[in-house]
């Protein structure tokens, strides 16, 4: 066991996350989830993750982006939180295209019902070069699906719902080699009982009393998922850690 204790500044907080190796996924390609939670594992305040966002956490939450192919996101926290498509620095998007990536990653909205505002900024105001993706299911109403496909890209993953495996295979058949998830816990939950989480970057915030609702909802009898801790830092009273999952087990 080891007490953990301050130590040197880190100039950049993106830099830690940005020299990871995320070429050897456990299966289609790296998923990383980014999370924010209170000290007693609240995820939300009044149905939003903004109230426990704290400073520190609000600078580096939209940078991690940087590493991402596309970014995903389940459409509840879509609604909740006017989400809008992604914006990077200028310095971002040189890092990306040294890299052969697109100077911005693409949004990707989960959904199986197809409730959305096809108006609403994720959509309308998406770049050409990164339209919003819509993953849904086989069995979506076709008369939403045809209104989605008219603003996004859309993808089938799953006939009676969405897949978290269907899902993943159809985006690295895209070339999405890293997928950053934000949430909703919901879908967390459920790429974690698929075994399809790489990767887990969490912050604690320091407050407690937020909503009865965790990091994540895994399915019921989905078992446990074990995960080594591989990084940590500080900044005022906020908490950085970043997990990644046991290479050889599975949940149980």
């Amino acid at each position: 066991m080891h007490e953990l204790r301050r130590g040197e500044d880190v100039p950049d907080a993106l830099a830690p996350y940005l020299e990871v190796d995320r070429s050897r996924p456990m299966h289609e390609c790296w998923v990383m989830g980014h999370m924010v939670a209170g000290l007693d594992g609240t995820a939300a305040v009044g149905g939003r993750v903004g109230s426990l966002s704290t400073s520190p956490d609000q600078a580096l939450f939209p940078r991690m982006r940087q590493v991402a192919d596309i970014v995903l996101v389940g459409a509840q926290t879509v609604r909740q939180e006017g989400y809008a498509p992604v914006r990077l620095s200028e310095e971002a998007g040189r890092w990306r295209r040294r890299r052969g990536l697109s100077p911005t990653p693409p949004l990707a909205v989960v959904s199986r019902s197809l409730a959305l505002d096809w108006t609403a900024s994720v959509f309308a105001d998406a770049p050409e070069d990164a339209p919003t993706h819509v993953i849904t299911c086989a069995s979506a109403d076709p008369k939403r699906l045809a209104e989605a496909e008219e603003v996004a890209t859309v993808v089938i993953a799953g006939d009676e719902r969405v897949e978290p495996a269907a899902a993943m295979q159809a985006l690295a058949g895209r070339g999405r080699r890293v997928v950053l998830c934000e949430g909703g816990p919901t879908w967390l939950g459920q790429l974690v009982a698929a075994d399809r989480l790489d990767e887990l970057c969490l912050t604690i915030s320091p407050v407690m009393g937020g909503d009865p609702l965790p990091v994540a909802v895994t399915p019921q009898g989905a078992g446990l998922a074990e995960f080594d801790l591989k990084g940590t830092m500080a900044e005022d009273h906020t908490l950085f850690l970043r997990y990644e999952r046991r290479r050889g087990r599975r949940p149980r």
